[in-house]
C-alpha cells in the first residue's frame, strides 16, 4: 500500500494505493478557515496536524500496517512561521488571503529582478509578501521566526522531524529561482531571510526521511519513507498522468487551476500567469489561477438554499442559459489571472423581478467557466500549446458544468477513473516512487478515460456573445472594488 496525505484549505484527505495503482481507501477530515478581518484567510497549523491523524486513522489498520511509501501533496503558498523550537508563531497565512498588495509592490522595489528569477508577478497569495507584511506589522513575531514552511511541509515535520519542500511547491513561495530549482539568494535577501530560514529542496519523488518512531505508532504505520510530495496542483498533475509536455488539467476545488506542462521554464507575468516547476525533474508548469470556482458553487447552493450541490447544478441546467440571463464575476476573494487583483468581488448583474436562484446558480457555473477562459488566453499568450485536458477536483462530479466550460474554453474535456480525488492520488503515486525507486514516467500514467465532453454549438455561442461584457463588467468595477475595500 501506499498512502496520498492532501492538506488542503478545507480539508485533509488520505488515500491509499496498491502495487497495481488501484484506489484501495480513502478518507478525510474538515478544517476551518478563520477571518478575522477583511482579506485575511487563516489557518491554525496544529489543526493540519490533528486533521491529518484523524484522516490517516479512520483507514483500515490492516491497510496502514502495510503501507510502504508516503506522499504530500497540499494547498500552496501558506506562510507558517516557526520558532526555535519550531512551534508555530501565529496562524498560517494562507493562499488566498489578500492583505499583501501594498507588500507585493515592496518586494519588486526591493528586488527589481523579482520576475526575471521567479518568473511570476508578486501578488498577495505568494508567501514572501505575507512575510513582509509580518515584518512591517508584526515585527516581534518577525524577529523570532526561524523557519518558514509550507503547509504540507509543516505536516512532513510532524510525521519525519525533517524541513523539507519540493520544487512545485517552493515555486510558489516566490523565494525560487524557478528555472534553475534553487532558492534564491537575492529574494530571499529581499524579505530579511536566509537559506538557513527555508527547508531543504527535494524533486517530488525523493525521499525525506523516515517517520518518526513515535509518529509511526500514533497512526500505526511502519517506519517508511516520506516523499518530497507536491503543491496540490503538481500533485494532481502525477495523479492524472499530465506530465509530458502540453498535456493539461483543469481543477474544480475550492479554487479554480487550469495547468498545462512545459518542456521549458516559460513565464508570462504580465497576465498574471504562473510558471513554476513540476513536481518531477526537468519539468515545468504554466498555471492559470481563479481564486473561487467550486467554493462559489458551495456559496450558491447556501445561498438559495437547495439541499445539495447536485440539487443546485440540476435547477440551473433545467433552467437553462437564456438571453436575459444574469452574468456573474466569481471574484469572491479577489482574483488571480488575469487580474492580479485582491479587492475584486463578485458581482450579480441583470437581475429583473423574474430571476430565480436556478438563474444565479446557472450565472455562477457560467462565470467561473468564462473566467477559465480569460486564463486560458494568458497561458497561450506566454506561448504554451495544450493538448488533451484532464478534469479533477470536487466539480468534476457534475456533468452539467463539464458542458459549460468545455463551450467556454471550446475544447473537448476529458474525465478519468479518480478524477475527483485528485492530488491526494498523485501524492500517493509519489510515496511510491520514492520507496520503489521506479521510473515516474511509467507509474505516472493517465488513468482510464470515462468520458469526454465536447463544446456545445448552442451554448458557445451564447457564451461567446456574453463574454465581451463579462470582460467589461470587471473593467469597469475595477476602481468601485478597491474604493469599497478601504
Amino acid at each position: 500500500m501506499y498512502l496520498g496525505i492532501d492538506v488542503g484549505t478545507s480539508s485533509v484527505k488520505a488515500v491509499l494505493t496498491d502495487g497495481e495503482d488501484r484506489l484501495m481507501g480513502q478518507s478525510s477530515a474538515l478544517l476551518s478557515v478563520e477571518r478575522p478581518q477583511p482579506l485575511w484567510s487563516e489557518q491554525y497549523p496544529d489543526s493540519w496536524w490533528r486533521a491529518t491523524v484523524e484522516a490517516v486513522r479512520s483507514l483500515p489498520e490492516k491497510d496502514r500496517r502495510a503501507i510502504k511509501g508516503i506522499g504530500l501533496s497540499g494547498q500552496m503558498h501558506g506562510a507558517t512561521l516557526l520558532d526555535g523550537a519550531d512551534r508555530p508563531l501565529r496562524p498560517a497565512i494562507l493562499w488566498n488571503d489578500g492583505r499583501s498588495e501594498a507588500e507585493c509592490a515592496e518586494l519588486e522595489k526591493l528586488e527589481p529582478r523579482s520576475r526575471e528569477i521567479t518568473g511570476n508577478l508578486a501578488m498577495p497569495g505568494f508567501t514572501a509578501p505575507k512575510l513582509l507584511w509580518v515584518k512591517n506589522h508584526e515585527p516581534e513575531v518577525f524577529r523570532r521566526t526561524e523557519s518558514v514552511l509550507l503547509p504540507k511541509d509543516y505536516v512532513r515535520l510532524k510525521l519525519t522531524g525533517e524541513k523539507a519542500s519540493d520544487m512545485s511547491d517552493a515555486a510558489g513561495t516566490l523565494w525560487l529561482d524557478v528555472g534553475k530549482r534553487d532558492w534564491s539568494d537575492a529574494m530571499l535577501k529581499a524579505t530579511d531571510l536566509k537559506r538557513s530560514n527555508m527547508p531543504r529542496l527535494f524533486e517530488g519523488n525523493a525521499p525525506t526521511g523516515k517517520l518518526r518512531a513515535e509518529t509511526a505508532d500514533e497512526l500505526g504505520i511502519p517506519r517508511v519513507v516520506v516523499a518530497g510530495g507536491g503543491g496540490d496542483n503538481a500533485a494532481s498533475a502525477a495523479g492524472l498522468g499530465v506530465v509530458m509536455p502540453g498535456q493539461a488539467f483543469l481543477s474544480l476545488g475550492t479554487s479554480g487551476v487550469l495547468f498545462v506542462v512545459t518542456d521549458k521554464f516559460r513565464p508570462n507575468p504580465a497576465k498574471a500567469a504562473h510558471a513554476f516547476c513540476h513536481c518531477l525533474p526537468g519539468r515545468w508548469h504554466q498555471m492559470s489561477v481563479i481564486l473561487t470556482a467550486a467554493a462559489a458553487l458551495d456559496w450558491v447552493t447556501q445561498l438559495t438554499g437547495s439541499r445539495h450541490v447536485v440539487d443546485t447544478v440540476a435547477g440551473a441546467e433545467a433552467r437553462g442559459l437564456r438571453a436575459g440571463s444574469p452574468i456573474y464575476l466569481p471574484y469572491l476573494s479577489g482574483e488571480r489571472t488575469p487580474h492580479n487583483d485582491p479587492c475584486a468581488r463578485g458581482v450579480f448583474f441583470g437581475l429583473t423581478a423574474e430571476t430565480t436562484g436556478a438563474d444565479l446558480a446557472h450565472a455562477v457555473l457560467e462565470g467561473v467557466a468564462l473566467a477559465f477562459a480569460d486564463g486560458l488566453d494568458a497561458l497561450l499568450e506566454s506561448g504554451g500549446t495544450i493538448g488533451d485536458i484532464s478534469v479533477t477536483g470536487g466539480g468534476a462530479r457534475l456533468p452539467y458544468w463539464g458542458r459549460i466550460l468545455a463551450s467556454a474554453l471550446n475544447l473537448p474535456l476529458t474525465y478519468r477513473e479518480g478524477g475527483e480525488v485528485g492530488a491526494a492520488f498523485g501524492a500517493a503515486r509519489l510515496g511510491r516512487l520514492a520507496a520503489t525507486g521506479e521510473d515516474s514516467d511509467k507509474v505516472c500514467i493517465a488513468p482510464k478515460v470515462t468520458r469526454v465532453v465536447q463544446p456545445e454549438a448552442g451554448l458557445r455561442e451564447q457564451m461567446a456573445l456574453r463574454r465581451p461584457l463579462f470582460a467589461r463588467l470587471y473593467q469597469n468595477l475595477k476602481g468601485s472594488f478597491r474604493e469599497f475595500a478601504r
